[in-house]
């Protein structure tokens, strides 16, 4: 265990910016589901907007890869625009 008081400090800040992460990653599956299962075009046009910023904010924070990013937001568009 740490014996500095920076060192304890340290410890729950990364759990504090750890639960923030987890929770900002979670959503972000959420709706890309929810963008997965949308019955129109339109309808997931406007959930692709919003996945998509969520996902930019997941990667500039380095939450997940810019490449991961950048994957899930080619194949997300693609299933998008392949839709009738």
């Amino acid at each position: 265990m740490a014996n500095h008081k920076s060192a304890l400090k340290r410890i729950r800040a990364n759990e504090a910016k750890r639960l923030r992460n987890r929770y900002q990653a979670k959503t972000t599956r959420t709706f890309i589901k929810r963008l997965r299962n949308a019955e129109d075009k339109s309808e997931a046009q406007e959930l692709l907007k919003q996945v998509t910023s969520m996902i930019d904010k997941l990667a500039k924070k380095n939450i997940i890869h810019k490449k991961n990013a950048s994957n899930k937001k080619s194949k997300l568009t693609k299933f998008v625009n392949a839709m009738a």
